[in-house]
């Protein structure tokens, strides 16, 4: 077989729209880029709340929106529900395909290899929640145990990657695998506590369109869009039956295939064929392929997609779309609270103080003492180069629950014990953030190569 040779090339000169956008492609390849995307909605959240539009604030997100077909279909929500349930399904369906890769072939895959990071987990949601039930506990308000648990992980990651080298890589995967552990927790929560009138038939058509995509997965189905249309329906009866229809995005995503069709090395082997017959003389003047190059285009096209975990790439395809368009229309629709309403807002209220507490005292002294606990009998070890001090830094990054916390606050509470729990939220997010990136840029010192 003729092997191609080896030319020189010019680099491509870059056409306009590309260095037009190439400022917000290098911001957006920057790990802490989408948690601050997603501070600054918050805050302009915040001061359009309290600001003399605020009323076109709420407005807009009350703005009824109907979807109708026929007999089959009637959807009639607020712009707020529909982020709220609609929107952060696919948020929910990125998740769930993050949970899923870790327990494959992540820091969750092993036993042994994920105890640490299960046992911080598990210290994170249930101190907090006891925190905030302690202070609650003869209140209806008592329902909001769950908010307190969260953490979100987008701000998490982009705190810790403002530490640069500081944070040593082994920390940045305890905590990532830490976070997607608890959100795991988080939609379990979801799904069994906060679920109202539940539907059984119209969860039993739910659990139907995921069967059909379960049966895709073994029949070798790899195209995204039809799971994506399956998982419409699976969601549209999810939300009728009374549990949160977000749930439907995590077990959607666990009906993906996470296999790839064929292995790196018959890859190589079939490009290299296809280059060779793409490499043709070219004839002096033409702008089009040949229809033998423009056969051998697509068929590395198709190679290169059955190489792929289809998995792996609706995550990467989706990991943008969520982190720059879903999360920040959701904090911007959800973080808004009225500090100037009449009467002024209760600071002494439980709610508030509960989550606070929950966040910035729960979430760093359980992660803490649920990982020593974890290494003292032996069910765990830490990583190397890390120890207990990064341990409890990243405690408190762990109390930034935000998105989460404010979605799950969302479902606990109406009214102004919701503006009260957003307000818990936030301050607690932030003083926790604040705390733990303080502590570790002061304790500890920059590695002596990048990561």
């Amino acid at each position: 077989m003729a092997q191609l040779k080896p030319t020189k090339y010019q680099p491509l000169k870059p056409l306009p729209i590309e260095r037009l956008l190439k400022p917000f492609a290098l911001f957006a390849k920057q790990a802490s880029a989408g948690g601050i995307v997603l501070l600054a909605c918050a805050v302009v959240a915040l001061l359009w709340a309290n600001s003399p539009l605020s009323e076109y604030y709420f407005r807009l997100w009350s703005t009824p929106v109907e979807v109708r077909f026929g007999n089959l279909v009637d959807i009639d929500k607020p712009l707020l529900l529909w982020i709220n349930d609609g929107l952060m399904a696919v948020f929910f369906f990125l998740v769930g395909m993050e949970i899923k890769r870790e327990l494959l072939v992540g820091e969750l895959s092993a036993p042994r290899k994920a105890a640490l990071s299960m046992a911080a987990a598990l210290g994170g949601m249930v101190v907090p929640a006891l925190i905030y039930v302690a202070l609650n506990w003869d209140t209806p308000e008592i329902r909001g145990w769950g908010v307190p648990m969260a953490t979100d992980i987008a701000f998490a990651l982009g705190a810790l990657a403002l530490l640069g080298t500081r944070a040593p890589l082994a920390l940045k995967v305890f905590l990532t695998a830490l976070a997607i552990v608890d959100d795991l927790g988080a939609v379990l929560v979801i799904a069994l506590f906060y679920t109202e009138n539940l539907k059984v038939d119209a969860l039993l058509y739910s659990l139907l369109f995921w069967s059909g995509m379960i049966a895709m997965n073994r029949l070798g189905v790899r195209s995204g869009l039809a799971y994506f249309l399956v998982s419409v329906g699976m969601w549209y009866f999810m939300l009728k039956s009374g549990v949160h229809a977000t749930v439907a995005g995590v077990l959607g995503a666990f009906a993906i295939p996470v296999r790839s069709r064929i292995d790196p090395e018959l890859f190589i082997a079939r490009v290299r064929e296809y280059l060779n017959q793409f490499d043709q003389p070219v004839t002096e003047g033409t702008i089009i392929l040949s229809p033998e190059q423009q056969s051998a285009v697509e068929a590395i096209e198709r190679e290169a997609l059955r190489v792929q975990s289809p998995l792996q790439r609706m995550e990467h395809q989706l990991h943008y779309f969520v982190a720059f368009a879903v999360m920040p229309i959701f904090a911007l629709a959800n973080a808004g609270v009225a500090l100037g309403d009449e009467g002024g807002l209760n600071w002494t209220s439980r709610v508030i103080w509960g989550i606070v507490l929950g966040l910035l005292i729960g979430k760093p002294l359980g992660i803490t003492l649920f990982s020593w606990l974890a290494v003292r009998l032996g069910l765990a070890q830490l990583p190397q180069g890390i120890n207990f001090v990064h341990i409890v830094g990243v405690g408190f990054l762990a109390g930034i629950g935000f998105t989460m916390a404010l979605f799950i606050g969302g479902l606990a509470f109406r009214g102004d014990e919701l503006n009260y729990a957003k307000l818990g939220i936030l301050s607690g997010s932030a003083l926790a953030g604040a705390i733990g990136f303080m502590l570790l840029r002061m304790w500890t010192k920059p590695q002596p190569y990048l990561e």
